[in-house]
């Protein structure tokens, strides 16, 4: 995050304009549903006002951004938005995400196991099929929705993320009740346009490299391919800070130090290893970097004379950021067995799942039982800092 982000512009907020920021993680994002709706309960309990949505923007990335678009369509309905995505999540299974045709033979050798995959690669650019994620996210994100949460002012700006394979550049696709007035930033490596979100937004933004295959979207006049928003991701608070926010909560789904490998036998590392520590560079390696940042700032701000930051063309930032806080590599290998027989059989032949490795599962495991223990750890984790939430929202604690 540079100093020059953290700058008042773009949209006119509230002097505490408050920012929610999904980030991404496949299956395992199913966890900022247990904290959200830990959220809301202590609100109710607060006597908080229930029919008020209590984020002005809302910006999401990678399956963050599904959840970032779901919360919008419902924001209209106050606190009632995060009842709906618990129920959302409650109704996913594989199948409604993605599908993999493997035959039974190819567990027994890793040459027929990577052919297949290859071949399925060559043919939609990607391992998985993801027809069944369009069909989910048509039915059950109301594009509609959204319009009239900024229409009614229950929301002012929704933002998801998305990353160009064509050029290179970080694309940030916001949505607010005027487009038209609002100019995009450019920053070297990271753009941002106005426009009404889509289906192949999410698309995109939810586009896990390798395994989903790219979608093209319009920018500059032009068709690009995208894919997931968490790739070159350099500074993941920008966007809520370029729409105005003044708070940010931000619900992470990444363990910086890999709590999930600790105690791991020594050695060359197998596929399985190697994917999971792929992922999760893609994935989270730079949330922890900017919200340290971003507080430093805030802090070095705090700190000047207020005659001098009266002046300063400035605004300090108060972030709040909750990642898990057990390993979710280690409960992703409870649930492996619940995967797709195909998943499991090509994975397998692949070696991609042996070592009892479950961090490459954990991002494809949409399967009830592991995304209801996903959302049953948010909880935890959102009582365990009911006191900051809870301040955080300006309700107060008990």
């Amino acid at each position: 995050m540079s100093l020059g982000t953290v700058i008042h512009e773009g949209l006119t907020r509230p002097a505490r304009a408050r920012a929610l920021v999904l980030m991404g993680g496949g299956a395992r994002t199913a966890y900022q549903v247990g904290v959200l709706g830990a959220m809301a309960a202590m609100l109710r309990l607060h006597r908080a006002p229930p029919e008020r949505f209590p984020f002005h923007i809302v910006v999401g990335t990678s399956a963050g951004a599904l959840n970032a678009a779901y919360l919008a369509g419902a924001a209209s309905r106050g606190l009632g938005a995060f009842d709906e995505l618990r129920s959302f999540w409650a109704g996913l299974h594989c199948g409604a995400v993605y599908r993999l045709d493997a035959p039974w033979w190819v567990r027994f050798s890793r040459i027929l196991a990577a052919a297949r995959l290859w071949r399925h690669a060559r043919t939609r650019g990607a391992i998985l099929d993801t027809m069944p994620l369009v069909d989910t996210l048509h039915r059950r994100i109301s594009l509609a929705g959204i319009e009239a949460s900024l229409q009614s002012g229950a929301l002012d700006a929704v933002a998801v993320t998305a990353s160009s394979y064509t050029s290179g550049t970080h694309w940030t696709f916001c949505h607010t009740r005027a487009d038209a007035r609002h100019e995009g930033w450019n920053r070297p490596g990271r753009r941002a346009e106005f426009q009404p979100l889509t289906i192949e937004h999410l698309m995109a933004s939810s586009a896990i490299p390798f395994l989903f295959p790219a979608t093209p979207l319009w920018v500059d006049g032009r068709r690009e391919y995208f894919g997931d928003g968490s790739m070159r991701q350099i500074s993941p608070l920008s966007p809520a800070i370029h729409l105005g926010a003044r708070e940010v909560l931000v619900i992470g789904v990444g363990q910086p130090e890999r709590a999930g490998l600790a105690g791991a036998p020594a050695g060359v590392p197998g596929l399985g290893a190697i994917a999971g520590h792929a992922m999760a560079s893609v994935f989270h390696d730079t949330l922890q970097a900017d919200v340290e940042q971003t507080q430093r700032l805030a802090r070095t701000l705090d700190e000047l004379p207020r005659e001098v930051a009266g002046v300063l063309p400035y605004h300090a930032i108060e972030v709040l950021a909750l990642q898990p806080s057990e390993s979710l590599d280690t409960l992703a290998r409870v649930h492996l067995k619940l995967l797709p027989a195909g998943v499991q059989r090509a994975l397998g032949g692949l070696g991609a799942l042996r070592e009892g490795s479950g961090s490459l599962a954990s991002y494809l495991l949409f399967e009830p039982a592991f995304v209801q223990a996903l959302v049953a750890l948010g909880e935890r984790d959102a009582y365990a800092h009911k006191d900051r939430l809870l301040a955080f929202c300006g309700a107060g604690a008990a």
